[in-house]
């Protein structure tokens, strides 16, 4: 039987061509990107302008409530991470401070350099998050440079609570006593189980820190007084 000889495919007669193509893109991208980039600056910049504030003039009692975790959609809304059961004032509060994060902590794409004074638009949950909308702020490039801002919420902004219920933050930091006057330990923390609220309860012994986790229900807590800084607790040390 006659073997066909192989074929030999001709090579290109020269591969300078589409390298010369390639090196002119490779030329020309930075200057498009650079120019892109500076015309996304100065957008930022003229719609966040309206809504900055000197850092001298912010509320003394900010309470940071959560943080931006970047862009959602195209019309300008972010998707933010809250940090703690008391989040739920953000549904409450008409304004909200945006804050630059702080030195160090600052993710890739946020360009927040000054505070901000925000009116909130709309506010939804969305997933284990929350999505937000503020008045002016219409630009998806703009939400983006939103990321890693911290939220908060002037402490006096808080709405009332009905009697025996208190937010996480005004319980930090409590002297926790059981029935017998024993001290227990300072509030650290606190941590949430389901339905219910834990305080994270930490003494400095002989033996090293001893860390105390006393569920913040009827059951065991027998009372709170934000006067004297104090809880008492149904509680024994060695528990």
């Amino acid at each position: 039987m006659a073997k066909t000889a192989p074929r030999h495919l001709p090579l290109p007669a020269s591969s300078s061509a589409p390298d010369q193509k390639k090196s002119q893109r490779a030329n020309a991208d930075p200057t498009a990107s650079t120019a892109h980039a500076a015309a996304v600056r100065s957008k930022v910049v003229q719609a966040l302008a309206p809504a900055q504030v000197d850092a001298a003039a912010l509320p003394s009692d900010l309470v940071e409530l959560g943080h931006v975790l970047g862009a959602w959609g195209v019309r300008g809304a972010v998707k933010l991470a809250p940090y703690s059961a008391d989040a739920q004032v953000l549904q409450q509060a008409a304004v909200w401070y945006l804050l630059p994060p702080a030195t160090g902590r600052r993710p890739a794409g946020g360009a927040l350099r000054a505070p901000l004074k925000l009116a909130v638009q709309q506010l939804r949950e969305q997933g284990d998050g929350l999505v937000a909308s503020f008045e002016g702020l219409d630009d998806r490039d703009v939400a983006e440079a939103l990321r890693g801002a911290q939220i908060a919420v002037p402490r006096s902004d808080f709405p009332p609570l009905p009697e025996g219920e208190y937010y996480w933050l005004d319980l930090l930091g409590m002297a926790v006593h059981n029935r017998e006057g024993v001290l227990l330990g300072t509030v650290q923390d606190m941590l949430s189980n389901g339905p219910q609220s834990v305080l994270v309860v930490q003494q400095q012994e002989e033996a090293g820190m001893t860390e105390r986790l006393i569920p913040f229900v009827e059951a065991y807590v027998d009372g709170v007084d934000p006067a004297a800084r104090l809880i008492r607790v149904d509680w024994q040390p060695d528990y």
